[in-house]
């Protein structure tokens, strides 16, 4: 048994062995001359087909860019100040409304009432005051000869405090009149009303947690985002130096929603998330920014002037730092180490290691390699045809052998590749049959 195991092993092994070997030498060239050619383009014989575009000079904005939520810029529950019936909505679902335009109205019948007692109250106690002080002028004409001067004082004194009742009635018609106002709510700003929350008819309280509706600011509006505090020292510099530009992009930061202002950077950071809040505003008059809703914010915190710049994706990574592959006048490609200051999704600023006007490489990585001889194309077009005809015509070569062995005669390519893409047969039909039948007989036709 351990004999037939090692005779089987050698007999898979001897399989491999003869695989590798048949394909390492089935798509040899003739020459040797040829094989070396193949052997430096990476092996299939031909330029490699690559995309690639220009290092350009460019100004290159700095962006620092957060997640964030917008916030109205103000915010209010319209609630009732007073008890009573709710006589009528004089606002619709969703509407833009002005400061001091009408919202609501309770019934206002007990409060007019209670106005009325504290004016009809004032009235009376002016009555007395008055009365008092002609009292007096008489004390005062009459002198000390009819009453005495603890009289006069004594009157005095009762004026006085008949002029603070008067005060006191006063403000109680100024509390009357403010009771009765509740009964009218109106807009404490411009904004947009929400959901009603309660419907005409209704009885409303003061204490009333859920209110009649919200009203919203959203022209303009606030975006409240975060930044890392590694990001502080540039921020505070940026900012010194004049209002700084913030663009509200939505959550893939592929749509510009809209642009405004840094208005505030938080006065301390966030120690459980080593981050810092700051706070833009936009004037939102598209109204694609709408409170609550999730946006990307964007600061532009300084421009780089006269900086080369190259395609992202030209940039590769290796063991030994970052690299590019330049392309040189003999279309031959060098690899070449560079030093990346900035990079995003759609540049990256070389600092050093190409310079403005050399070409890198951009798609076509796979066959690639120092001294690499390539077909460049710029992306909008396709690259010329690089695939080699060697393979074909051994495939060509290995068909006509397989035919000869079989005691049959290929028939030509163009011909056969005819039949394959219009299906037709000669013009009677009886050559196709009579091929068919030599075939199957095993002879020549």
């Amino acid at each position: 048994m351990a004999l037939l195991r090692w005779a089987s092993t050698v007999v898979v092994l001897g399989a491999i062995a003869g695989g590798v070997y048949y394909t390492m030498h089935s798509g040899t060239a003739p020459d040797g001359a040829t094989q070396g050619r193949h052997a430096r383009n990476g092996g299939f014989g031909g330029p490699v087909a690559v995309v690639a575009k220009p290092a350009e000079t460019a100004d290159v904005p700095v962006y620092f860019e957060g997640v964030g939520s917008v916030k109205a810029l103000n915010t209010a529950t319209i609630r009732a100040q007073v008890d009573g019936r709710l006589l009528s909505v004089n606002f619709k679902e969703g509407q833009d409304v002005k400061k001091g335009d009408l919202l609501a109205k309770i019934d206002p019948v007990t409060y007019q009432a209670q106005l009325d007692q504290a004016i009809a109250k004032k009235a009376l106690d002016e009555a007395l005051l008055a009365n008092t002080k002609h009292d007096l002028e008489r004390f005062q004409k009459v002198g000390t000869l009819a009453i005495s001067q603890q009289q006069i004082d004594t009157q005095v004194a009762l004026i006085k405090q008949q002029e603070a009742q008067v005060k006191a009635d006063v403000a109680s018609i100024e509390n009357a009149q403010a009771i009765l106002d509740y009964t009218t709510i109106v807009a404490p700003f411009d904004g947009r009303t929400g959901i009603r929350l309660v419907d005409e008819g209704n009885l409303v309280h003061a204490n009333d947690t859920a209110g009649i509706v919200v009203i919203t600011q959203v022209q303009p509006i606030t975006a409240i985002f975060t930044l890392p505090q590694q990001d502080l020292p540039a921020l505070a510099t940026a900012i010194q130096a004049g209002p700084m530009t913030a663009q509200a992009l939505s959550t893939d930061s592929q749509t510009e929603l809209d642009v405004g202002l840094l208005k505030v950077i938080d006065n301390q950071v966030d120690q459980q998330t080593g981050t810092i809040k700051l706070k833009a505003e936009f004037p939102n008059e598209k109204r694609q920014l709408w409170p609550g809703q999730f946006v990307n914010v964007r600061l532009l915190v300084d421009t780089l002037k006269g900086v080369t710049v190259a395609p992202t994706e030209a940039v590769q990574r290796g063991p030994d730092g970052t690299y590019v592959f330049v392309v040189s006048s003999d279309n031959t490609v060098e690899m070449r180490n560079v030093k990346i200051s900035r990079q995003d999704e759609k540049y990256a600023v070389i600092a050093e290691g190409v310079k403005p006007g050399e070409t890198v490489v951009t798609s076509g990585f796979a066959r690639l390699k120092d001294g690499s001889t390539v077909s460049v194309s710029d992306g909008t077009s396709p690259p010329p045809d690089t695939k080699p005809q060697h393979h074909k015509k051994s495939f060509d070569r290995k068909k006509s052998a397989s035919a000869d062995a079989n005691g049959l005669t290929a028939p030509p390519a163009s011909a056969t590749e005819a039949a394959l893409v219009t299906g037709s047969t000669s013009a009677d039909g009886k050559q196709s049959g009579k091929h068919r039948q030599h075939r199957d007989n095993g002879q020549s036709p």
